[in-house]
């Protein structure tokens, strides 16, 4: 809502860091080319990866630690990338030294973290977004077009997927929650039908290897859940898998309506989404369904001319997310991702994981509204 921010943190120039290269270099040449954003600063405790960010964005400054960058008062701005582990302590870091932030998924990994972080946002006055690329690619925009035309008419079901074998990544990712981690597959599911989840059923799959470290105590290679919403009849239906599992990686959503339907692909390096459509009115013993795949092409609408062109990664959907923070910044609003949204995205793995351990008994799922 414009006016959210104290007068003195709308800016139409800002500084910003990014902070954690390993992903995070990115998102460095596009908040370069974004015409409101004055410099970039690199950040990595990596000096070889900043040297590498800085040849991909231009001469720019660097800094080797997030307290060197908020101990900087010209940065308005920081973005970070870290470890997910780290997520909240420094969301909570930056905004009480009064910086505007975006962070990478997931919000926290607790309902006390997340509680805290709004506390802190509160309490700064600052523009807080999570960045969830989800709901900002190609495909989840093509699909919400859909829904804006009336396409799927009533939707009954939905379903999230996100398998992704985590082997040899850092080592904070070793036994994980797959739910902590499950912002992909539910929050296009959730922005799509414009509500939240209010209870969860879960149960977790598999077991891990006998030697894998248990940092974050019993948890499963794979969890799957069943999702309540709040005011809609439709049930999601979400599995995540960290492990264990042989399947190619893919983040995809699927939506079934009495209309049309719509399923992303199951695999990277297929054309594209396949969408069905079927009468609801025709008589008789099953009715026709018909099968398309349509071509989606990148349509930058929205976006400054000069970062138009860094739809690459992750379904083009990082100048989107660039732009959406600036925007939020410059304009003195709150983001379309903002704490609590970000919440209500975050929130239901936590509440699925539990419930997975307790045997899959509801859990009901805090709404986080301010």
């Amino acid at each position: 809502m414009t006016g959210d921010l104290l007068p003195h943190q709308v800016r139409k120039q800002i500084r910003i860091a990014v902070v954690g290269l390993e992903f995070g270099a990115a998102f460095a040449p596009i908040y370069a080319d974004h015409p409101h954003v004055e410099e970039v600063v690199l950040c990595d405790r990596d000096q070889d990866l900043g040297n590498r960010a800085a040849a991909r964005t231009g001469p720019a400054r660097t800094a080797h630690d997030l307290d060197q960058v908020l101990a900087d008062e010209s940065i308005d701005a920081v973005h970070l990338v870290t470890g997910l582990r780290d997520h909240a302590d420094h969301t909570i870091r930056a905004l009480e030294a009064g910086r505007h932030v975006a962070c990478a998924v997931p919000m926290a990994l607790s309902f006390g973290e997340i509680e805290a972080i709004q506390e802190a946002r509160r309490r700064s006055g600052t523009v807080y977004m999570m960045m969830e690329t989800a709901v900002y690619t190609r495909e989840f925009r093509y699909a919400q077009r859909l829904m804006r035309d009336g396409w799927f008419g009533d939707i009954s079901f939905g379903r999230g997927t996100h398998f992704q074998d985590m082997t040899g990544w850092p080592s904070y990712w070793a036994g994980l929650p797959p739910m902590y981690y499950m912002t992909h597959a539910v929050a296009p599911l959730l922005a799509l039908l414009g509500t939240t989840a209010k209870s969860v059923r879960a149960l977790g799959a598999g077991r891990y290897a006998p030697d894998t470290e248990e940092p974050y105590g019993r948890t499963f290679p794979v969890e799957c859940a069943l999702f309540d919403l709040v005011d809609h009849p439709a049930v999601l239906d979400i599995t995540r898998s960290l492990g264990r599992t042989a399947r190619p990686y893919t983040e995809s959503f699927s939506v079934y309506g009495s209309r049309a339907s719509f399923e992303w692909p199951q695999l990277e390096q297929e054309a594209g989404p396949l969408v069905y459509e079927m009468d609801p009115a025709a008589q008789g013993r099953g009715r026709d369904v018909t099968v398309r795949r349509p071509r989606i092409e990148d349509t930058p609408g929205g976006l400054p001319p000069s970062i138009a062109g860094y739809t690459e990664g992750h379904g083009g959907s990082h100048p989107y997310l660039v732009h959406e923070f600036v925007s939020a910044i410059t304009e003195g609003r709150t983001s379309a991702i903002d704490q609590v949204r970000a919440a209500q995205f975050t929130a239901p793995g936590i509440a699925a994981h539990e419930s997975a351990l307790r045997g899959g008994v509801p859990v009901d799922i805090p709404s986080f509204e301010e």
